[in-house]
């Protein structure tokens, strides 16, 4: 079974989703943060393999621990988010770790029908990604290191098709596993109240009661 990896930020006035906090205000956003965290949390924690929690400091790795007690920590190293994350691919593969998949805590949208898609895939290729409607990506996973990620144009519309290019340059057999989008704007918060109406998940529902109250409405 692979092994899934929760990067995350520690949700805190000016740490985390500073975007939302330009239209929610400060507040508002660190509310959304915390329930985006925990659905991410609910994901790691009803998955069958390895995880690992990789907070974005080392000074916050006893928080990590907090979080789920079965999971490894490993704090994010330095350096952009593509150096970030070869590093820990590197030490996580140095440990054992053969197939590895990378989720941030953004993306609520992501089912248990997906990470099964994905982990199916990986039994018969190298490299699956989910495209974000954005363009970006909202999981990674890989049985090969990564190829070098740094010069990767990391938060644009680009991302996803370099991704999958860059991976294919070093080799890798790639599928794109579907499509979903993370939560960068305001915008996105209207779209994920749709997405979360029938959702009978604990963390979601109460994400979606957290939208509700800070009188954000559905887009559909």
């Amino acid at each position: 079974m692979p092994c899934l990896v929760l990067l995350c930020k520690r949700p805190a006035p000016g740490h985390a989703k500073q975007r939302l906090a330009a239209t929610l205000g400060r507040d508002a956003a660190l509310s959304v943060a915390q329930a985006l965290l925990d659905c991410a949390l609910e994901d790691l924690q009803q998955w069958p393999g390895p995880r690992v929690i990789a907070p974005d400091k080392v000074q916050h790795l006893i928080w990590a621990q907090s979080l789920d007690g079965e999971a490894s920590c490993m704090a994010q190293p330095d350096g952009n988010l593509g150096e970030r994350l070869n590093e820990l691919d590197r030490k996580l593969r140095d440990e054992g770790q053969r197939q590895l998949i990378f989720i941030g805590s953004d993306c609520p949208a992501l089912k248990p029908s997906d990470y099964l898609h994905v982990a199916q895939l990986l039994q018969r290729l190298d490299t699956v990604l989910i495209d974000a409607r954005d363009g970006g990506v909202v999981l990674m996973a890989s049985n090969q290191p990564w190829p070098s990620l740094a010069a990767l144009p990391w938060s644009t519309d680009r991302l996803g098709a370099a991704l999958a290019q860059l991976c294919r340059q070093a080799g890798h057999k790639v599928a794109i596993a579907g499509e979903s989008f993370d939560i960068d704007h305001a915008e996105d918060l209207s779209r994920l109240v749709a997405e979360l109406r029938d959702d009978v998940r604990p963390a979601r529902r109460r994400l979606h009661a957290t939208l509700e109250r800070l009188g954000i409405r559905s887009d559909a």
